[in-house]
């Protein structure tokens, strides 16, 4: 399938970098608005540039745009693609607000074309793997989730100084009016959507804790939120997103009969672990031992915090369902990025639904507003928007 992308910031350098994954995928041509980056961009990856998102819409051999603009630009740019009879891959969030994500969804209708959104993190293997031992049942009945996507006090790193491979900058400025939840909630929404199927409430809390980041900004978005999502079957999610706590992408799922982890939501790869509740009395013995040895080390040595406020627990790894690529978009990015587009391309060449389809992209953003700003809502709001459920992909065994 012939792509376009548009936007040719940080982001595009890791879809770049992803594309030798995926040859069905042949890159046309690329647009951005700063034109002296579209040119070094174009220069460094040897791809045709447009002059204008009008002449890339009009060109027909155009099937698919990949839309990388920043978030306060996908609904605009987004819209003039479907209306251009163009299938698009939206980086995240789909829109800004949950009734513009629902526009978009009625124009991709009303245009015949399909509308996908990042992340594609639920097509690797980690979250492939855990949808397939919830199941099996191997943890019961699930009661609650802890979901992370704690990225570090970012601000103190000088992130605006950071480049990518075609020389792009961090769009800092961008991200901190954005906000964090906006940015990163996804990873870990599409993952509990997948699981869980849509959810029915949200009850949340937002705040700017440090409203200087070391830039000038117009505004500053909140840089901590923590919620409670309800989904079916009186499953709840407990979910944080922040730009201070030190970095935790992880994920837990608790059932009645043990609970399932992963270290790193954002690694394709990440392996999974399984620990019945309760252990064995051997494995709680030697959690115990191991617990109050280790406790005794700290006394010591006690400038080193050897559990970090944890308790010792022994866990065994759950097969992969399906066999780690080991895939990477670029340093310290062990994704694939361009896993969302080839599922749009396949979803359009067989004719069946996305499953990153335009209604989830919809649903995720729907509960990222409701996290990120709980005033507009009284703290908590009512689910509206729903989606079909989303088929796993194939598995190993």
């Amino acid at each position: 399938m012939n792509i376009a992308i548009v936007g040719c910031g940080y982001v595009a350098d890791f879809y770049m970098s992803s594309l030798k994954y995926h040859p069905e995928l042949r890159l046309v041509g690329v647009y951005g608005r700063d034109a002296e980056h579209l040119r070094a961009f174009g220069n460094y990856y040897s791809v045709p540039t447009y002059e204008g998102l009008d002449e890339l819409v009009r060109d027909p051999s155009v099937e698919m745009v990949l839309n990388l603009t920043n978030p306060r630009s996908h609904y605009e740019v987004t819209t003039q693609c479907l209306e251009a009879g163009k299938h698009v891959y939206s980086e995240k969030p789909l829109a800004m607000e949950y009734e513009a994500a629902k526009k978009l969804v009625r124009i991709a209708k009303e245009n015949d074309v399909l509308l996908s959104s990042a992340p594609c993190s639920l097509l690797g293997e980690t979250a492939q793997t855990i949808r397939k031992a919830l199941q099996e049942h191997v943890i019961g009945p699930v009661r609650l989730v802890y979901a992370n996507f704690d990225a570090g006090m970012t601000s103190r790193s000088k992130p605006w100084m950071w480049r990518s491979a075609s020389g792009a900058p961090w769009p800092a400025k961008d991200e901190f009016e954005v906000g964090c939840t906006y940015e990163h909630a996804g990873y870990f929404l599409t993952w509990l959507a997948a699981f869980f199927g849509p959810a029915k409430r949200v009850t949340a809390f937002a705040s700017c804790q440090v409203p200087g980041k070391g830039i000038p900004v117009d505004v500053m978005a909140p840089d901590f939120t923590v919620g409670c999502i309800e989904y079916k079957d009186g499953i709840v999610a407990r979910v944080t997103c922040s730009l201070l706590a030190p970095r935790d992408r992880s994920l837990t799922i608790i059932g009645d009969t043990g609970m399932i982890y992963t270290k790193d939501m954002r690694d394709d790869g990440s392996p999974v672990y399984v620990r019945r509740t309760p252990p064995s009395r051997l494995e709680a013995a030697l959690e115990y031992r191991l617990d109050y040895w280790l406790d005794r080390v700290e006394h010591w040595v006690n400038w080193i915090p050897w559990s970090w406020g944890n308790s010792w627990r022994l866990n065994r790894k759950y097969p992969f369902a399906r066999k780690p690529e080991r895939r990477s978009s670029g340093r310290y990015k062990p994704v694939d990025f361009c896993r969302g587009p080839a599922e749009l391309a396949d979803a359009i060449r067989e004719k069946r639904p996305c499953r990153l389809s335009a209604e989830l992209g919809m649903h995720i953003t729907e509960l990222i507003e409701a996290l990120q700003y709980p005033e507009r809502f009284g703290g908590q709001r009512e689910i509206e928007s729903t989606f079909d459920p989303i088929q796993p992909l194939p598995w190993d065994n």
